[in-house]
């Protein structure tokens, strides 16, 4: 079974920068889409990204769209989310995730979550 291993969550100060990787191991399956959620204390888990593994295209919600970068290294089973000028609203447990694209919707649905890396933002 798939296991996500998240890392580089940390306290930091508004402004700063923070690279967040994920390392996949323990199968073998060609996931075809690889996502970063975050979930706030008393909110909602949202997606924040997620890249397609085959065309490397990106997705990313509007809200961080101009501050969060996904990427992937396929030859370590990697992918990264670097995230600048952090903002206090960006206080969260950050969760990759692996999936594939639905048949149904034709949009990344995801199956398997790690469990997560903290990232604190003060003001």
């Amino acid at each position: 079974q798939v296991q996500l291993v998240e890392s580089g969550g940390d306290s930091v100060q508004a402004g700063g920068s923070l690279r967040l990787s994920c390392a996949r191991s323990g199968d073998t399956v060609n996931w075809e889409c690889m996502g970063w959620f975050r979930q706030a204390p008393g909110k909602e888990r949202e997606e924040v990204a997620h890249i397609h593994t085959g065309s490397g295209s990106t997705t990313y919600a509007d809200s961080v769209k101009a501050r969060f970068t996904i990427s992937l290294d396929n030859a370590k089973n990697t992918v990264f989310l670097q995230i600048n000028s952090l903002e206090p609203e960006d206080t969260a447990m950050y969760y990759c995730a692996a999936g594939h694209v639905s048949i149904e919707t034709k949009s990344c649905a995801f199956y398997y979550w790690g469990q997560g890396t903290h990232v604190a933002v003060s003001s």
